[in-house]
């Protein structure tokens, strides 16, 4: 029930290009929803083709996007323009998206880590409505030392534009091996952040999970019990403070950090096939 994915150019609001990719089902299959992909830092749409294959046969179309700074996006690895760019080109491809769908058609929102929190800020603010939501070990928590705090704080206001190295160590996204070595191997993936772009961490992360006792969009949190890439009490703060009936919080414990990609991603996209049978 998939179809061969398309990719194509899409003009954001301030006039940069957004790489668009999209995993349409086949003629005639009946559409529950659209899922709307949104990735992490360094890397791209693309690394999602199993997360899409795996949507398209349970009915879902999808739609990814490579974010300002990544991928094949315009704007140089890990820059940040402005404080809200990642934030109003969501809202841009919502729209556009929105348009070629159907009235009354589901739009579901999946983000991971820098993506999750993307996504999850997305929603605390209300900028556009979505049916629902589910963040991939969402980087909540900057887990930010003494040192690191100051340099957030500093940094973006005398240099926001400098990029240094983020600081992944590529070997703790999965324990497969050859995830690693496709990652590492990846082109179109970079191991860039600016200074405008940390502090959109250090502050978007904590401010989501404050929000969260007001939650009302349905959410599906997962998290990796190991993630030694972001920090997994940020999820754990969030789901303790969101109401139960709204989000629904799976840990899933001695996964890194990349759950989809995972050795055994079994029950993690069961977890995800669940949720969304539940709903749609």
């Amino acid at each position: 029930m998939t179809s061969e994915s398309t990719l194509s150019t899409f003009t954001a609001s301030d006039g940069d290009n957004l790489a668009v990719q999209d995993w349409p089902l086949e003629t005639g299959v009946r559409m529950r929803g659209v899922v709307l992909i949104v990735h992490g830092l360094g890397e791209h749409a693309g690394r999602y083709e199993h997360v899409a294959e795996r949507l398209n046969e349970w009915g879902f179309a999808v739609r990814g996007y490579d974010q300002c700074g990544h991928g094949e996006s315009g704007g140089l690895p890990g820059s940040l323009p402005t404080d809200t760019r990642l934030l109003d080109d969501l809202a841009d491809i919502i729209d556009s998206t929105r348009a070629r769908m159907e009235p009354g058609t589901p739009l579901i929102l999946l983000g991971h880590s820098m993506g999750g929190l993307v996504t999850g800020r997305f929603v605390s603010l209300g900028m556009r409505k979505v049916d629902a939501l589910v963040m991939s070990s969402p980087a909540l928590n900057p887990g930010l030392n003494a040192f690191q705090k100051l340099l957030v704080a500093v940094l973006p206001k005398i240099a926001p534009n400098l990029r240094v190295g983020n600081g992944l160590n590529p070997s703790f996204i999965s324990h497969d091996p050859a995830v690693v070595k496709a990652y590492t191997g990846d082109p179109r993936v970079h191991d860039r952040i600016s200074a405008r772009l940390a502090r959109f961490f250090s502050t978007e992360g904590p401010a989501t999970v404050e929000s969260a006792p007001g939650w009302t969009v349905p959410t599906l949190l997962m998290y990796a019990g190991d993630d030694r890439l972001v920090n997994p009490q940020g999820s754990r703060d969030f789901a303790a403070a969101a109401p139960a009936a709204t989000v629904q919080s799976v840990c899933f414990d001695g996964l890194y950090h990349e759950i989809f990609n995972e050795l055994d991603a079994a029950p993690v996209f069961a977890t995800l096939r669940n949720w969304l049978d539940q709903r749609f």
